[in-house]
């Protein structure tokens, strides 16, 4: 049995309901009632700290706790510095401290999403009493050293994590339960269409949608890439097109089919391997593999092409796509008795900005069928 946990915006609310109920009573708690709204259900968080700084100021810290999900900021300390005001009008200012994210496309606001804001505000909201004003500031003192294990900053985030999600419940998406769940949609879809597409995340599913895929034949898989494809093989798919954010679907050509960075990484070992194999200079190649992100070694292919007139992003690019392909119909095999008939694969590839770097030649031939 899997055991579920919540969402880091679930936490980042404990820790301010505490923190709010101390400069009210003066009086710390063991736990706090979080409404998560989504779904309609109170959480029992317990608070490992409260303290008052002044009279108008308390510090909370909770401790994530996201149940058996793989997820990096278990046990990760959350703090909320909760402060009396009276100027401005809105009763609940919410705002990033130290280890919360910047997003880059929005001038460095905060990385708390929509959820987040929501519970925070509603929960906070019903503590105050008229015309009473906070300032809500929520600090992941680990969140700058952990961002970087992330593809945050392939998607825009910066100088630490988000608190995003849409429910209060840890999705385990590595876990067995959720593969089962996937297989299912991919059993209900198989007995429809002959060609499928499969995205790892939101960010792909998102994306498919928007270049006219249709919807009904997109399958969710998150990192488990692997037993889904022997899943579809076994349920005679006749085609898959792999369509998938660079940064994870690099992973598959290099044998990695379960792409939780948790349990394999390899992405600068992989892309510094197609950047040697297409001719790239020693130099060049250094400034890859040290590069912090896939994300990042793709700009600086792209700034090469801009100033020399090379093509080294079609170059490396193609052969990864290529070899995505080859080295995911190998694994289908190893695992199929269906001989020339297993599964074809196909893969595009997309960068940060949800822009396509890259479609193999058999991810040509299926997009044509699929759109």
């Amino acid at each position: 049995m899997i055991r579920s946990g919540y969402t880091l915006p679930v936490f980042a609310c404990a820790s301010a309901v505490a923190a709010l109920h101390w400069l009210r009573h003066r009086q710390p708690l063991a736990a706090v009632s979080v409404d998560l709204i989504e779904p309609n259900q109170i959480a029992e968080i317990p608070i490992e700290q409260v303290a008052g700084l002044s009279e108008n100021m308390a510090l909370a810290i909770t401790r994530s706790d996201p149940g058996d999900n793989l997820d990096l900021t278990k046990d990760t300390p959350i703090w909320a510095l909760v402060e009396w005001r009276e100027r401005e009008e809105e009763a609940v200012i919410i705002r990033g401290g130290e280890g919360i994210g910047k997003q880059l496309n929005s001038e460095g606001k905060a990385a708390i999403y929509a959820y987040a804001q929501r519970l925070l505000q509603e929960n906070l909201h019903r503590m105050l009493a008229p015309g009473e004003k906070i300032t809500v500031t929520i600090i992941l003192p680990s969140g700058r050293s952990l961002a970087v294990r992330t593809s945050n900053a392939a998607f825009g985030v910066v100088e630490g994590l988000s608190l995003l999600g849409t429910t209060g419940i840890s999705q385990p998406l590595s876990s067995p339960d959720q593969l089962t769940a996937f297989r299912a949609e991919l059993q209900e879809k198989a007995n429809r269409f002959e060609s499928l597409v499969f995205c790892i995340g939101e960010n792909g599913l998102d994306l498919a949608r928007k270049i006219g895929i249709n919807p009904e034949q997109l399958v969710k898989t998150a990192n488990w890439l692997g037993p889904m494809l022997v899943e579809a093989d076994v349920l005679s798919v006749k085609e898959i097109l792999l369509f998938g954010y660079h940064g994870k679907l690099m992973k598959l050509a290099g044998g990695i089919f379960h792409t939780h960075h948790h349990l394999a990484d390899g992405r600068r070992e992989i892309l510094t391997t197609y950047c040697t194999l297409a001719g790239l200079k020693s130099p060049d190649i250094q400034t890859v593999f040290n590069s912090s992100t896939a994300e990042a070694a793709l700009i600086y292919l792209r700034s090469l092409d801009a100033s020399t007139g090379s093509d080294w992003v079609n170059q490396v690019y193609s052969a990864i796509a290529e070899a995505i392909d080859s080295r995911s119909q190998e694994y289908i095999r190893s695992h199929s008795d269906r001989g020339t008939s297993a599964t074809i694969c196909g893969s595009i590839l997309f960068d940060r900005d949800r822009k396509i770097i890259m479609k193999s030649k058999t991810a040509c031939m299926l997009f044509e069928k699929l759109c």
